[in-house]
């Protein structure tokens, strides 16, 4: 680990502590919290701060960076297209060139039956696409009466009015007026909290759940159901091997399409390029993001079935367009992404490293305040717990944790009340996940039940 350093004057830093202070608006941030870490540069799986601080970075930023911070190649792909064509929309009949190979390299890559493409600038934009495009095909289809959406709770699919309205955790609700209608919370399959199963198998107690909440709402009002196929805001959650075939098995057997977020999962965070190819299920829509560019750009890609394409596109056309679809620049810089992911086989690293890093962290299980580690490839989760036979969550949650890791470890990664959720960049080392082992042994070895580090 190494530590601060004199690299960058600390007036720099506090300075802009102070402005970042006075101007911005934070995600999540309370108002009584003043400290601030101010990141100016990075390189591979490493940030450095105002103050000339390093640290690593165990969270791919928001699961987002799978070839690592500042690859010249992808500032160079961006340089160029910007030089040659910078921007210009898909509307209509126009389109361009780097969209076009886009378009047709996520064919190859993903299912077979995902065959159409339409471009977003991020996840929460490809989620909101996907539902109208499942409202919308229904709805050509004559069967105007299936609005409803089925979802999990622990489910995250974004911010906006319909992703919102179909995250499964209040906060996403609370206080914010009237939400998306005609949505149905499900029981998400994670093992750990066995209390929820009634003592029942969890798939089992699923597909059961799932086809009351059918017969109940009714499969001729129900549009689609919506997952993650790990639950990466409800920690890493990692289903049965048997849950997503059985659930899109009873889906199909109603007409109800199967809306897959694979906005954390794919580009080779599980091992494979879709989590698709994980559970052998291909899903009617597919939505990506993150991965695609490694966050080099904001950019997102919806993938349809030819089916489902033929209806919401139709006779008259899919009514609905953003300003930046199909971004030459995004494309440019998500196409040069790709290549570095293939070429440098970043999804059996992320199998590789993330077998290493599971078996560091299982270490941990003896730790009194670790309940559990998930993981699949490089996507992997601590759980923390008050009590190991209770399975309670901290009294204070993990952001005392997280804060502890940051400033005596030198590692920042992301928390739910939960768990410390870790999504590292794929280009992850053995070295680095030995690192993040030993950070994480010494800072939990020294946590409370409350949560509180010492």
């Amino acid at each position: 680990m190494t530590s601060a350093t004199s690299a960058v004057p600390g007036a720099l830093d506090a300075g802009l502590a102070a402005t970042d202070r006075a101007t911005l608006i934070h995600p999540t941030l309370p108002a009584h919290r003043a400290d601030r870490t101010v990141l100016v540069s990075g390189s591979g799986s490493r940030v450095r701060d105002a103050a000339g601080r390093e640290y690593l970075d165990a969270s791919a930023v928001l699961g987002v960076c799978q070839v690592g911070h500042g690859r010249p190649e992808l500032a160079r792909a961006a340089a160029e297209q910007m030089i040659r064509l910078e921007y210009f929309h898909t509307w209509g009949t126009v389109s361009n060139d780097r969209a076009v190979e886009l378009a047709a390299r996520l064919t190859e890559l993903s299912p077979r039956e995902l065959s159409r493409v339409y471009f977003t600038s991020g996840g929460a934009e490809g989620n909101e696409i996907a539902l109208r495009m499942a409202r919308l095909y229904h709805h050509r289809r004559g069967e105007t009466q299936r609005t409803w959406v089925l979802s999990r709770r622990m489910a995250y699919h974004g911010i906006g009015y319909g992703s919102g309205g179909v995250s499964g955790f209040p906060v996403y609700h609370d206080g914010f007026g009237p939400s998306l209608p005609d949505v149905h919370f499900l029981t998400p399959p994670h093992p750990y909290r066995r209390e929820l199963f009634d003592g029942a198998d969890v798939t089992d107690f699923c597909v059961a759940e799932l086809r009351a909440a059918i017969e109940r709402i009714g499969p001729e009002r129900i549009a689609a159901m919506i997952g993650e196929p790990v639950m990466g805001g409800g920690g890493a959650i990692v289903p049965p091997a048997d849950y997503w075939p059985r659930i899109a098995e009873l889906l199909r057997s109603y007409g109800i399409l199967l809306i897959s977020d694979e906005v954390v999962t794919g580009y080779g965070r599980t091992g494979h390029w879709f989590a698709a190819e994980h559970f052998g299920v291909t899903p009617d829509i597919m939505v990506t993001a993150k991965g695609i560019t490694s966050g080099y750009l904001p950019h997102g890609a919806v993938l349809t079935t030819e089916e489902v394409a033929a209806e919401v596109t139709g006779d008259h056309g899919f009514p609905v367009g953003y300003t930046y679809t199909g971004h030459p620049t995004a494309c440019a810089v998500a196409l040069a992404n790709i290549d570095i992911i293939e070429r440098e086989g970043l999804p059996a690293n992320a199998t590789a490293i993330g077998d290493h890093l599971g078996r560091r962290l299982a270490e941990l299980t003896g730790l009194p305040v670790v309940a559990e580690v998930r993981r699949l490839g490089l996507m992997l989760a601590v759980e923390l717990t008050s009590d190991q036979e209770q399975r309670r969550p901290l009294p204070h949650g993990t952001l005392e944790v997280a804060d502890a890791l940051r400033e005596q470890a030198s590692i920042i990664l992301r928390t739910n009340p939960y768990a410390l959720v870790i999504n590292p960049p794929l280009v992850f080392t053995r070295e680095d996940a030995d690192e993040l082992a030993e950070g994480l042994r010494s800072v939990l070895s020294r946590t409370d039940p409350d949560g509180r580090v010492h």
